[in-house]
């Protein structure tokens, strides 16, 4: 069974760091490239950070940039996400996705449970 288990968020008062952790099984963790998304209250869902399958690449939203690091290990099957210097507009609830597609165009897309981080003082 396909399961994207996340951990490691919480509460933090802002410039406080935390990492998140996104533990995979049940597919082929190193074909698929991984995504971090937020959701915060009343929000649409938003991409954070995303790391090409064999994390040679990172992308990550404005927002984050230069406080926020995506990386993985293929051995562990682990995609992580660093935060740092948060802000209390970072609160919401994190998601890691794992995505690819086949040779014949179809899409697997998978979505953990997400974990929630609230930045306050």
């Amino acid at each position: 069974q396909v399961q994207l288990v996340e951990s490691g968020g919480g509460l933090v008062q802002p410039g406080g760091s935390l990492r998140l952790s996104c533990a995979a099984s049940g597919f082929a963790f190193s074909v698929y490239a991984m995504t971090w998304y937020r959701q915060a209250p009343g929000k649409e869902r938003e991409l954070v950070a995303a790391i090409t399958s064999a994390g040679g690449s990172t992308n990550y939203a404005d927002s984050v940039k230069g406080r926020f690091t995506i990386s993985r290990d293929n051995v562990k099957n682990t995609v992580y996400l660093q935060m740092n210097s948060l802000k209390p507009e970072d609160t919401a609830v994190y998601y890691c996705n794992a995505r690819r597609r086949s040779i014949d165009l179809r899409q697997f897309d998978y979505w953990g449970q997400g974990t929630q981080v609230t930045v306050s003082s």
